[in-house]
């Protein structure tokens, strides 16, 4: 092989590995792009998450207080049914 065949074999394999270092970037970047775009996902995700959490804490307070305050009121009706029926006998 002459050193100017040998040179033009080696461009090549260079030209070669250049190309596959290229696409392996590529690769890697669109991997990153997947990545990111998932992390992203999954941060809105949890955001959501602790929204929904909160308005349900919220949520189950206020029923919590609105069955207590039906309880009261119906302590207080059957009260007032046995005062009115201790005081018809």
């Amino acid at each position: 092989m002459t050193d100017a065949s040998a040179i033009e074999a080696a461009t090549r394999r260079l030209s070669a590995a250049l190309d596959a270092l290229e696409a392996a970037l590529e690769h890697r970047r669109d991997t990153d792009r997947g990545e990111n775009a998932l992390a992203a996902q999954v941060h809105a995700l949890g955001t959501d998450r602790s929204k929904l959490a909160s308005d349900l804490d919220a949520r189950t307070r206020r029923l919590e207080a609105a069955n207590r305050e039906v309880a009261q009121r119906i302590d207080s009706a059957m009260e007032n049914i046995r005062s009115v029926l201790e005081a018809r006998q």
